[in-house]
């Protein structure tokens, strides 16, 4: 029975840590996402004003 329940305390925390990093993967590519927008509408509103 501790086998088993040390395995499924092994399998909760990787599947943890593998949501971690998948949360900072997401974070990381908003903020690359907003970087790319601001500097579009910045060329943007350049262009405009030309």
């Amino acid at each position: 029975m501790i086998k088993v329940s040390l395995a499924a305390a092994m399998l909760a925390l990787l599947t943890l840590s593998s949501c971690a990093n998948t949360v900072k993967g997401m974070a990381k590519d908003a903020k690359d996402t907003g970087q790319a927008m601001d500097s579009s509408t910045h060329r943007v509103l350049k262009a405009s004003s030309n």
